[in-house]
């Protein structure tokens, strides 16, 4: 990440800037925060040799989910010599309660659709996320979801035939139990680990860079399993307001599979074993 020049910023649609200095902002984009002179403040993320296009999953989410809780509302997007930038209100961190998460993640998942999917298709790393509308769950997840990570693990040099053998019988036990279980589209942030939440300096839950689309909530909760950061209080207000069905443990394993399995194609196989546990299932 470098500072950014005075030419590029006085680009920005923001008037009177005093600073600006690199700040964490995820992997993925160069982050910044902006003071103007009377000392408003903004987050702006910038994503080099990109057309404005690039942020225009992620600012949907953000407004969507902003309906119903806080995120960081944005303000600006566009591309200054040839960088995508999205300008966010600057949010002070401060703490609160899981039980606060817990419920909000759960107003946002009582959001729903008639169908899966979304309007934007999104980018991670190497692998298209498609997001073409679907009215069947079983289709999406596999087709536009799981076969995708297998194809990408081929070509990375992360599969191998034991791995094939056990992921056909997941695909067709997941594929056969959705025959007979219906499943809600819900709001989902889409990448929902402990990075991605944060709290107000007065404790409001905010939910931060999504990955929006409509699915099984199940999905987004089985992210919130495997890298820790919620406890029992968090799932306990989740189950309170907007309870899962019979089983939630038993269909975890074909989700976390899916996070897992991503982490596999990004960082190799440091992620191996985890994809083994659960492929070793089935």
């Amino acid at each position: 990440m470098t500072e950014l020049n005075e030419n590029w910023l006085n680009q920005l649609p923001v008037n009177n800037i005093k600073q600006s200095r690199p700040v964490s902002g995820g992997d993925i984009n160069d982050a910044y925060q902006i003071i103007t002179e009377d000392q408003t403040k903004y987050f702006l993320k910038v994503q080099p040799q990109h057309s404005k296009s690039y942020f225009d999953h992620e600012a949907a989410g953000l407004k969507l989910i902003g309906q119903v809780i806080m995120t960081p509302k944005p303000i600006a997007q566009g591309e200054i010599n040839g960088d995508a930038y999205l300008l966010l209100n600057w949010i002070d961190d401060g703490s609160g309660s899981q039980h606060d998460l817990g419920v909000a993640v759960a107003t946002m998942h009582q959001q729903h659709q008639t169908k899966f999917g979304f309007d934007h298709n999104h980018q991670s790393g190497n692998i298209l996320k498609n997001n073409h509308w679907q009215s069947s769950w079983s289709t999406f997840y596999t087709e536009q979801r799981l076969d995708v990570l297998v194809e990408a693990a081929n070509q990375n040099h992360v599969w191998n035939t034991w791995r094939q053998t056990h992921f056909d019988q997941m695909r067709l036990t997941f594929v056969n139990y959705y025959r007979n279980h219906e499943v809600i589209p819900s709001l989902l942030h889409g990448d929902l680990w402990s990075g991605n939440y944060m709290f107000s300096t007065d404790g409001t839950p905010i939910l931060i860079d999504p990955d929006v689309f409509y699915g099984d909530r199940e999905l987004d909760l089985a992210m919130t399993t495997i890298f820790g950061g919620f406890n029992d209080q968090f799932y306990q207000a989740y189950q309170d307001i907007y309870p899962l069905a019979s089983g939630f443990e038993e269909r975890l394993p074909w989700y976390q599979f899916y996070y897992l399995c991503m982490h596999l194609n990004l960082f190799g196989e440091t992620y191996g074993g985890s994809v083994d546990r659960i492929l070793g299932n089935y």
